[in-house]
C-alpha cells in the first residue's frame, strides 16, 4: 500500500450531484479539519459547528500534511460538475479566491472515468460547475494525514488503515 502504516483517515464525505443539479461550488481551498471538540489553541481558528461537528482552520503545516483521494463512482467531466482546479495553487499556502490573478493562472478541468481516482492537496484551489449534460456525479472523498494533533484535541473521524 503506497500510504504505508503511518497514514490514517481523518475525514470522509460522499458527494452526490444529481443529474438535474443546478448548483455550483465557487473556487475555494479546504481549510478546515474536523475535530472532537473546541479547544483554544494558538494558531487554530476560526471555529464552526455544523450538525454537532466541530471544525477549525488549523495552522498551515497541518493543512499541508493532508491529502485527499477522490474515488469516482460515475464518469466525471465538464458536463456534470467535474472539479476545476488551479494547477500548483496548493504551493502558495492559503490563497484566497478573490485574489486569483487570471493573467497568470489557468484553470484545468479534471475529467475522471468511473472507477478512477484523483489525489489532491487540501490547499489546491478547486471549484465545481453546474450539471449540464443530465449525468449524475458521485464521488467518495477521503482525507488522510499522518499527524497526531494534541492530547486536548483529536481528529473527529480518525480511522487507522488496516495492513
Amino acid at each position: 500500500m503506497f500510504l504505508g502504516k503511518i497514514f490514517f483517515i481523518v475525514k470522509s464525505i460522499y458527494f452526490d450531484k444529481p443529474e438535474q443539479s443546478n448548483w455550483f461550488i465557487a473556487y475555494h481551498q479546504d481549510l478546515t479539519i474536523s475535530v472532537n471538540k473546541q479547544v483554544e489553541l494558538e494558531g487554530f481558528g476560526p471555529w464552526t459547528v455544523k450538525q454537532k461537528q466541530f471544525a477549525v482552520q488549523p495552522p498551515l503545516h497541518i493543512l499541508k500534511n493532508i491529502f485527499t483521494i477522490r474515488i469516482h463512482l460515475d464518469d466525471t467531466n465538464e458536463n456534470n460538475g467535474a472539479l476545476k482546479v488551479i494547477p500548483k495553487s496548493h504551493l502558495k499556502g492559503v490563497y484566497r479566491p478573490e485574489t486569483i490573478d487570471w493573467d497568470n493562472e489557468s484553470e484545468t478541468i479534471c475529467s475522471v472515468k468511473k472507477g478512477g481516482i484523483m489525489i489532491m492537496s487540501q490547499l489546491l484551489l478547486h471549484a465545481s460547475g453546474r450539471t449540464t449534460g443530465n449525468n449524475r456525479r458521485r464521488v467518495i472523498h477521503i482525507e488522510f494525514s499522518n499527524l497526531t494533533l494534541f492530547e486536548s484535541l483529536q481528529w473527529s473521524e480518525k480511522e487507522e488503515l488496516l495492513s
